[in-house]
């Protein structure tokens, strides 16, 4: 029987003090342990950047691959082993923006694998500039008079190029989240997980009170996904 512990390296991560990915990598750890399963026998590719680096505080077999390319590299693994739980991380950048190409038509293929991608609707690691779900108007190092696009909706897409598993979790939620990534690593096919969750450092918009005032829970507001 496996716990939490078992799931941590020795490296404590190196995430900003308050950074949602600490709620993501919880609820990772959790849904490993309550589906019985051993770091050997679990697999997790990262792409680039701070979702990437939970490659070091993460014990499984992983795999730590370019940026926007965990998903051609998950499919692989799956392919090559399809007993082996695979499941791939990834921020909005890295998702949404440079892997937007292989995440819409893993999707169509319907590749049995969970994609969990951390959206803190900017680009991090890089140090503060405008991602593909940022704001309209957000003003970052690179849009300093507020972004001009309006931001992709990963959700409507999901659906729309046919994904058979999509949820939406929030980081600050790890109980929810867990069940999230267990039902999406239980499920037959793709699942696409989108984790909301704050950047303390760089995104002074959509912070911890921000999201708490807007998110609800569909299923208790009588939401019928069918």
């Amino acid at each position: 029987m496996s716990t939490v512990k078992d799931f941590e390296t020795s490296q404590f991560p190196t995430w900003c003090p308050g950074c949602g990915d600490f709620g993501i990598w919880t609820a990772l750890k959790n849904a490993f342990v309550e589906q019985g399963l051993l770091p050997h026998q679990t697999c997790v590719v990262f792409g680039i950047g701070c979702s990437g680096n939970m490659a070091s505080f993460l014990n499984v077999y992983g795999f730590h691959g370019l940026h926007g390319r965990s998903i051609p590299v998950a499919t692989g693994i799956k392919l090559a082993n399809h007993k082996l739980p695979v499941v791939a991380i990834g921020g909005d950048g890295d998702g949404y923006g440079i892997g937007l190409g292989h995440l819409i038509h893993a999707m169509r293929r319907n590749v049995d694998i969970t994609y969990v991608v951390h959206n803190n609707q900017i680009y991090g690691l890089t140090k503060g500039q405008t991602s593909p779900t940022s704001e309209h108007g957000l003003v970052t190092k690179s849009t300093p008079f507020g972004a001009i696009e309006m931001p992709i909706d990963p959700i409507a897409l999901a659906i729309d190029v046919g994904a058979t598993y999509v949820a939406r979790g929030f980081s600050g939620n790890a109980k929810q989240l867990t069940e999230l990534i267990i039902g999406g690593m239980k499920h037959k096919g793709f699942a696409l997980i989108d984790v909301m969750q704050p950047c303390v450092t760089y995104n002074h918009l959509n912070t911890f009170h921000w999201f708490y005032q807007r998110l609800y829970e569909l299923d208790k507001e009588g939401h019928n996904p069918a």
